[in-house]
């Protein structure tokens, strides 16, 4: 029967505040109706999701369930604390951009947007600590997700599903072929990286048809490749007044993330390439 204990360590504290300013956060802005908008959803989402996520692994942990739990206990607290933090780094970017900034708020509701920002903040900085506590050290046996290019595949689907929102609401790649190539690299590489992390936090890495290591090697080296062209179309194209008529502001953005994932795949391949052939 499963017994509730209470070690005092650091990375419980840091769970604990991770959930009490999560908590705070999505509770103040939904205080008497939250802003309306997508991007107010997408903060609520972001909250809410992060406070659910650390909630479930403490509980695992503090009742010792971790053995009855279908997933990988040392990859999925790590997963869950790095999209957290991104979440919550996005929402803290997101939320004071969209509905303090410009807006002609006094009062309760003013404080109250304020409020969850500064709290938005201090759970970002809580989940970054966890990462942080959390991931491999140098010589120490850990779960790939906890490794650097574990946790870059994180940062990974992360920028894609950034990138999603901004070339879907409006459609910005439907002006030439290249600019659906560009989107065609960014479906595929997300789909690739997701994959690892599911094989990963599931346990099912076995059950690729190659070793999960040059699995890793060929998919690194292709979605380099391929997010290189995308850098270089992407601009190319979205930047020449004959194909592109939408604001720039959404262009420039997508073309600085794309940068980002590139150099993000990157990294990802030297560290991949250090952990299979020099280890080996």
């Amino acid at each position: 029967m499963p017994v509730f204990v209470f070690p005092t360590s650091q990375l419980l504290w840091v769970r604990l505040a991770a959930l009490i300013f999560t908590c705070v956060a999505f509770s103040v802005a939904a205080h008497e109706g939250p802003p309306h908008g997508s991007m107010a959803d997408w903060c609520i989402f972001c909250w809410a999701f992060s406070f659910a996520c650390t909630l479930l692994v403490l509980l695992v942990e503090q009742c010792g369930l971790q053995a009855r739990i279908p997933v990988s206990w040392t990859n999925f607290p790590i997963t869950i604390a790095c999209y957290a933090a991104l979440f919550c780094l996005s929402a803290s970017i997101i939320f004071p951009l969209f509905y303090i900034k410009g807006q002609n708020l006094y009062g309760d509701a003013r404080a109250q947007r304020i409020v969850s920002t500064v709290f938005s903040c201090l759970a970002t900085v809580a989940y970054m600590g966890e990462v942080s506590l959390t991931k491999a050290r140098p010589g120490e046996v850990a779960g790939y997700m906890a490794t650097a290019p574990g946790l870059l595949k994180v940062c990974q689907t992360f920028v894609a599903c950034i990138i999603f929102i901004l070339v879907s609401h409006p459609v910005l790649y439907n002006q030439h072929p290249a600019l659906e190539w560009c989107m065609a690299v960014y479906c595929i590489c997300f789909i690739l990286s997701m994959a690892v992390v599911v094989l990963c936090v599931g346990e099912c890495t076995g059950c690729l048809p190659i070793p999960f290591s040059k699995f890793l090697s060929a998919y690194g080296l292709l979605a380099v490749i391929m997010y290189l062209s995308a850098t270089i179309i992407w601009p190319v194209f979205q930047f020449d007044k004959r194909y592109s008529s939408y604001n720039r502001s959404n262009l420039i953005t997508v073309a600085v993330l794309t940068a980002l994932n590139f150099l993000l795949y990157l990294a990802d391949l030297v560290y991949t390439a250090r952990l299979v052939f020099v280890t080996a």
